[in-house]
């Protein structure tokens, strides 16, 4: 298991934990000007915290045997020992910045009610992912 997953699974306990203790914490508030019960905000984020954690922890579990060991979980690694390739990276792409103005789109429909933003919205997002996914697979005039 490397560093990355043994950490994301102690700030999940940690959270879990955390997320406990406020539950019983704030379930038995007794306090005259608000109602008593639980507290339904701060629970939702802690819950979706630690879910989180536990999702990526969960995920450098799993891809943990598919890749070889890295630098960093490597005692006796130099630091020449991680340079190399990273990965591709993608110099200049539109994409990205279209599915922003999408999300944006589809948020302001959804502030404003107005549902045909929404779906102007989602229409621009679906394309742009398809558009993203696909701009290495089309000659660079079909762009």
């Amino acid at each position: 298991m490397t560093s990355g997953a043994k950490l994301f699974y102690g700030i999940a306990v940690f959270l879990g934990i955390v997320t406990t203790v406020y539950i019983i914490a704030t379930s038995m508030v007794k306090d005259p000007g608000s109602l008593m019960g639980l507290e339904w905000a701060g629970t939702t984020g802690l819950v979706m915290s630690t879910l989180l954690a536990l999702m990526l922890a969960g995920y450098l579990h799993l891809t943990d045997n598919k890749t070889d060991i890295s630098p960093a979980d490597w005692e006796e690694a130099e630091i020449v020992d991680g340079s190399g390739v990273l990965g591709f990276f993608s110099a200049s792409s539109i994409w990205p910045l279209v599915m922003t103005i999408a999300i944006t789109i589809m948020a302001f429909g959804l502030a404003f009610w107005h549902l045909w933003l929404v779906v102007f919205g989602a229409v621009i997002l679906i394309w742009s992912g398809t558009m993203l996914n696909l701009q290495y697979g089309l000659p660079p005039e079909k762009h």
